[in-house]
């Protein structure tokens, strides 16, 4: 009775000081300065680069390993559980010491969650930082956004057709790391900002899996590894890449990955990055349209070039194809992850990007 008393004692003990780490944690998360000046660009440059080194030792995705180690521990946890319940091997004071040792448990992942990269979210918006202004459009200047972005993504695709050696082009998982480090490097130029240190860019080990999900990459904080998940098509994969890079850089929400993923895309000397590009944001514009001037919406869509709508209509049966119920629970369950990590907004914050576009071009309408 006493060993049992005194590994309460021990399990009371220790949830207190995660209790109290996490606090402190999240009281500094409350300070969007502190945030930016103390983690975003000191800690976690510390932590982030050494990560991205060790995991480019590895041909494979260090960090899917780790979640299934994690995944398999917890499997193995929660089995011997209730291999004890089944033969009344728990007391009340076992019981009590388990659930104190979840709460723990608990606790230490979001610590390590926060500290690894988790704290990004705290730190002030990126247009902060990158001088975008947060002006609203009208309609009018909507349309004439969707407009600009066609012209431009009709020109970039007039290119790479009369080069069939580069509309052709396939991509290895490598290919698309030295375009994007070197799109990358070229902005680094012009703003520290986009400084790229150690790249390391791996493949998603179960790729059905999260195809089926409706996952196009995703970065993994425990690895500091950007993920790709190389069954999407083609015509995604650049952009994808670039912003899953972004997240590498401390760039935390979708919206604003989104943002520095269009930027570096556009930005490159590659035609088929710059195609990802404006190929990527347009849906957005497009989806925008359709709200907000549905009368519209089949006019300016006309205005594309044909076999780019061919690559729209291609890539929505790719994901139907795919995608089913699941992807609709992953969705709520990601609106809610973004609702926990400062994105009030949900998954309706991926839209702000529409309006960070206009802001960028409105002196080019």
């Amino acid at each position: 009775m006493q060993t049992g008393y005194r590994g309460y004692r021990n399990a009371l003990r220790n949830l207190v000081i995660w209790m109290i780490l996490s606090a402190l944690v999240f009281l500094f998360g409350l300070n969007s300065a502190l945030v930016e000046n103390l983690y975003a660009d000191g800690l976690y440059q510390y932590i982030a680069v050494p990560l991205r080194f060790i995991s480019s030792l590895l041909p494979f995705s260090l960090g899917d390993l780790l979640y299934l180690i994690l995944i398999l521990g917890l499997i193995w946890l929660i089995f011997r559980a209730f291999r004890s319940i089944k033969h009344n091997h728990f007391t009340k004071l076992a019981w009590i010491q388990l659930g104190l040792r979840s709460l723990s448990l608990v606790l230490v992942l979001y610590i390590a969650f926060k500290l690894l990269w988790g704290l990004n979210y705290s730190r002030p918006s990126i247009t902060n930082r990158l001088g975008i202004s947060q002006e609203k459009y009208t309609t009018e200047q909507l349309i004439q956004l969707a407009d600009f972005l066609i012209r431009r993504i009709n020109a970039v695709q007039h290119e790479r057709a009369i080069h069939p050696a580069i509309l052709k082009k396939t991509y290895t998982l490598k290919a698309l790391e030295i375009g994007a480090v070197a799109a990358y490097n070229d902005l680094a130029l012009t703003n520290s900002f986009y400084t790229y240190r150690q790249p390391v860019l791996k493949a998603v080990m179960i790729e059905s899996l999260i195809t089926n999900i409706g996952l196009e990459g995703y970065y993994c904080p425990v690895s500091g590894e950007a993920n790709l998940n190389m069954l999407i098509p083609a015509s995604e994969k650049p952009f994808v890449t670039c912003h899953e890079i972004s997240h590498q850089l401390g760039i935390a929400r979708e919206d604003e990955a989104n943002l520095i993923g269009y930027l570096v895309a556009t930005h490159s000397s590659d035609l088929n990055f710059q195609y990802s590009g404006y190929y990527s944001v347009l849906r957005n514009v497009l989806f925008e349209i359709r709200i907000k001037a549905p009368e519209r919406y089949k006019a300016i869509l006309d205005t594309l070039r044909p076999d780019i709508l061919k690559n729209y209509k291609s890539d929505r049966e790719f994901w139907s194809k795919y995608n089913g119920d699941m992807s609709a629970y992953m969705g709520t369950a990601l609106d809610s992850f973004l609702k926990l990590n400062n994105q009030k907004k949900g998954i309706d914050s991926y839209q702000d990007i529409v309006i960070w576009l206009y802001n960028i071009h409105k002196k080019e309408l």
